[in-house]
C-alpha cells in the first residue's frame, strides 16, 4: 500500500479529469473505432476492443454510440481514419509529460500540440527521452466510502491488481496492462462506480515541484494539453510539494 501524487487530487479538485461528458465519448468513441479497424468487430477476438468498450461502459456510453463507433472502425459506416501519436515533452520544472493522440490529420495535431508547449513553457522531447521514465499501466480511481480499504484490497488484489493506493478518500488500483480487464470486472460486479478506468504511462519516480508559478504553469499546460480535441490522454511525473498551496 502506498500514497499517490497528489497531482490525481489536484486534478479532480480543479475539474481537469475530462469534465465534459461529451469529450469523453468523442475519445473514446475514437479508440473503440481504432481498435475495430486493427482487430476486426468480434470483442472476444479482439483484446484492445474489449478494452476500449469496457472503458465505453465504465463512463455510462449509450450503447448504440459504442455500436457505430465500432462499425465506423470495420468500415459499415463512413468515417474518419484515425492514427496513433504519441509525444514526448518536457514541462516548466523539469517535468515530463506523455500525450496520447488518435488524430485524422497529423499535419494539423503536431503543430497545435508545439503551439500549447511553447506558449506555456514546455518543448517536445527527443524519442524515448520521456517514455522511459514511464510504464504502461491499468489504473482505476475510485471513491473510498463506497467500500473498505481491506474488503477492496482482497476483491481488487485477488483479481490480479498489483498495487492500492490511498489518498485523501480516494483509491487507485493500479493493474498491469493484462489484468486490467479483469480488476475492471471484478470492481464492477461489486457495483462499484470509477471516477477513472484507463490504461495510462504512470511515472516510474515524480518531480517534486516547490515553487508555486511554476507548478501552475505545469497544471496551465496539463490542462491546455488535454484540452485538445486530439489529445486521448496526458500523464505527466509532476507532484507538487509540501506546503504550496494553488488558488
Amino acid at each position: 500500500m502506498s500514497g499517490h501524487s497528489k497531482w490525481a487530487t489536484i486534478r479532480r479538485k480543479k475539474g481537469a479529469i475530462d469534465a465534459k461528458r461529451g469529450a469523453i465519448f468523442t475519445r473514446i468513441a475514437k479508440e473503440i473505432s481504432v481498435a475495430a479497424k486493427e482487430g476486426g468487430g468480434d470483442q472476444e477476438g479482439n483484446p484492445r476492443l474489449r478494452l476500449a468498450v469496457t472503458k465505453a461502459k465504465a463512463a455510462n456510453m449509450p450503447k448504440d454510440n459504442i455500436e457505430r463507433a465500432i462499425k465506423k472502425g470495420t468500415g459499415g459506416l463512413e468515417g474518419m481514419v484515425y492514427e496513433e501519436c504519441l509525444y514526448e515533452c518536457y514541462a516548466p520544472g523539469g517535468v515530463a509529460i506523455m500525450v496520447d493522440v488518435l488524430t485524422d490529420k497529423k499535419s494539423r495535431t503536431t503543430p497545435e500540440i508545439k503551439s500549447i508547449l511553447t506558449k506555456l513553457g514546455g518543448s517536445l522531447a527527443n524519442a524515448g527521452a520521456v517514455s522511459r521514465l514511464f510504464e504502461r499501466k491499468g489504473q482505476l480511481t475510485l471513491k473510498a466510502d463506497q467500500i473498505s480499504e481491506e474488503a477492496l484490497f482482497d476483491l481488487a488484489l485477488g483479481a490480479g491488481a498489483e498495487d492500492i493506493q490511498v489518498n485523501d478518500g480516494m483509491y487507485v488500483v493500479l493493474t498491469s496492462p493484462a489484468e486490467y480487464e479483469a480488476v475492471q470486472s471484478a470492481l464492477s460486479s461489486k457495483g462499484l462506480n470509477m471516477e477513472e478506468s484507463e490504461i495510462k504511462y504512470i511515472p516510474m519516480t515524480t518531480v517534486e515541484v516547490n515553487d508555486k508559478e511554476t507548478a501552475e504553469k505545469v497544471m496551465k499546460l496539463i490542462e491546455n494539453l488535454e484540452g485538445n480535441d486530439d489529445v486521448q490522454g496526458v500523464s505527466s511525473n509532476f507532484e507538487l510539494g509540501e506546503g504550496v498551496e494553488l488558488d
